[in-house]
């Protein structure tokens, strides 16, 4: 099992735009059959207005594959479109789950 951590820094004050953004894609995850991701939004820290989406993977190649039909499919991409408007930088981070 893996957890990919997706970070992203927004520009002042679009963090919830991104959230919605990212629960109109978790709707289209449900409908291929995908879990959704967890949102995180930040409450306190060095950065503000960051998201951060986390998703678990039961292998590698299962993250290249659902982000291949995501990035093909179009009520995903409309669910996405213009988010890096809203962005200033990101990160992401995979885990191998050890216990």
């Amino acid at each position: 099992m893996f957890i990919v951590r997706t970070v992203m820094s927004c520009k002042p004050g679009k963090v919830g735009e991104l959230v919605a953004r990212f629960k109109a894609l978790n709707e289209v995850l449900k409908e291929m059959g995908f879990p959704p991701f967890r949102l995180y939004t930040d409450m306190a820290g060095a950065q503000f207005w960051t998201m951060v989406a986390v998703h678990d993977y039961e292998t590698l190649d299962s993250i290249e594959e659902l982000q291949n039909k995501v990035m093909t499919d179009k009520r995903a991409q409309a669910a996405m479109d213009g988010y890096h408007d809203l962005v200033v930088s990101g990160s992401r981070e995979i885990y191998k789950v050890e216990g």
